[in-house]
């Protein structure tokens, strides 16, 4: 597969050397040495702790046929004097510059997809749809910040129709970089919560960063929000937003949710019915944004539902596992934040068949000075229906302590090691538990489920 040459190249960076006019063939970018790659341009990216430009060497061995190069930054003398080098003022803004020109290159259709959580269910649920007709390419794993959006774009088949971006952010002023580098055709915001409320100061504040995504994009465009959301309703009135959720005021709106054991199934508000492969109304609403977009993009009503039944989830996303001795594990550790932690309780209060359930949380990180209240307001989503709540973290600890005062019938522990966990946990490990892992990456829960998941 060939990206461009470096011929095309020359008209994006016109201060280079070597033999860059003889259209040397580029079939990938990469900004890592120790990579092996194919024709790669390499992009040297500069850190507060690396400067990618001393790893030339490597990542010419490792099969780079051509390089951006910062000007001020002095070339080694082991690069043959054909090896054509793009002299540019700052390799990251670079590396933008170049997506920016590949994007408009190839010229997709692009859905841009932020939000508070959802985000990369939602980018998954409309790559799935949408690639059940159009060539689609997507963010993969959690390529959704200033370096991973051009890294996802510059990844891209020359060949693409549809190219799915997910955006994430921790200050203000990020979004609309990724917006002004993606310049999204259809953009989502799934929902506004607490996520990087320490850095944003208030849901406002999120839901002002959250409309950035709104500053690159197509004048012509469609904005998808989540319409029962009282902090994005000042943007219900604008050309080419389209509300969606639970209200029957929406445009679309969603109703009859019922929950199996290993799926979801919902109606739209235009008598369709849908079934998706995960758990929980939340994920209905995620699910109802990806068949709008199919909609806007004029996917077949079957292709929709094929591509929901195919999808492939970012794994520790709400994951149903088989665990020892027959007990059932919800990996739901990516991440986490208040909204999503009491999403993934009330999935678990509305499950049926199950013996015992049992919550295992920990802490959410970047809540700031709100982060104590923010933790005990969780405790709200829990109800007798629980017969075990297990907490790890500085934080997570209030959630404990507020269910055992209500609920003397719950087996209530904080624990100070995972360790000690996990050896309480055993005693629930058995026939028709079901047991949900939720709390932020940072917590590595992962190590936790390890422990229960059956080895068969």
């Amino acid at each position: 597969m060939k990206l461009f040459t470096t011929q095309w190249l020359t008209a994006v960076f016109p201060d280079y050397k070597g033999a860059a006019h003889k259209s040397i063939e580029v079939a990938e970018v990469s900004t890592d040495s120790r990579k092996k790659t194919n024709h790669s341009l390499f992009i040297p990216l500069v850190g507060e702790n690396f400067d990618g430009h001393h790893y030339m060497k490597e990542a010419f061995n490792q099969g780079a046929v051509a390089a951006l190069w910062q000007n001020k930054k002095e070339l080694p003398a082991f690069l043959p004097a054909d090896f054509p080098v793009f002299f540019v003022e700052d390799t990251l803004s670079a590396l933008q510059d170049l997506a920016i020109a590949y994007r408009e290159k190839v010229n997709p259709a692009v859905i841009g997809v932020t939000g508070s959580n959802g985000k990369t269910t939602t980018k998954d649920l409309i790559a799935s749809i949408v690639g059940s007709s159009l060539k689609t390419h997507h963010t993969i794993g959690n390529l959704n910040n200033q370096i991973g959006v051009p890294i996802t774009i510059l990844s891209m088949p020359p060949d693409t129709e549809a190219l799915v971006v997910e955006m994430g952010m921790n200050h203000f002023g990020e979004i609309e970089t990724l917006s002004n580098i993606a310049k999204p055709d259809y953009a989502v915001i799934t929902n506004i919560g607490e996520s990087h409320i320490e850095y944003l100061g208030s849901r406002e504040g999120i839901a002002k960063a959250k409309l950035e995504i709104t500053k690159g994009m197509n004048k012509d465009g469609h904005l998808l929000i989540d319409g029962d959301e009282a902090l994005l309703r000042q943007v219900h009135q604008r050309r080419h937003v389209i509300t969606c959720g639970f209200d029957p005021g929406n445009d679309v709106y969603i109703k009859n949710v019922n929950l199996f054991t290993n799926r979801t199934q919902f109606e739209l508000s235009d008598g369709e019915v849908y079934t998706i492969p995960l758990l929980g109304s939340h994920h209905a609403l995620n699910a109802a944004f990806a068949v709008i977009i199919a909609k806007l993009l004029d996917v077949a009503k079957d292709k929709v539902k094929q591509g929901l039944a195919a999808l492939k989830q970012t794994s520790m996303r709400f994951e149903l596992l088989s665990g020892k001795n027959g007990s059932s594990i919800i990996n739901d550790a990516y991440n986490a934040s208040p909204t999503s932690m009491k999403a993934s309780i009330n999935v678990v209060k509305q499950l049926e068949g199950f013996r015992q359930k049992v919550l295992v949380l920990g802490d959410i990180f970047e809540l700031g000075e709100q982060s104590k209240s923010l933790h005990q307001s969780v405790a709200d989503s829990i109800d007798d229906s629980a017969d075990a709540v297990f907490s790890l973290g500085d934080d997570a600890g209030d959630i404990t302590s507020i269910v055992e005062k209500r609920y003397q019938t719950i087996d209530c522990r904080h624990f100070a090691s995972k360790e000690e966990l996990s050896a309480a946990l055993e005693e629930y490990v058995s026939k028709d538990t079901l047991i949900l892992f939720k709390a932020s990456r940072g917590m590595q829960f992962e190590s936790l489920v390890k422990q229960v998941i059956d080895p068969s």
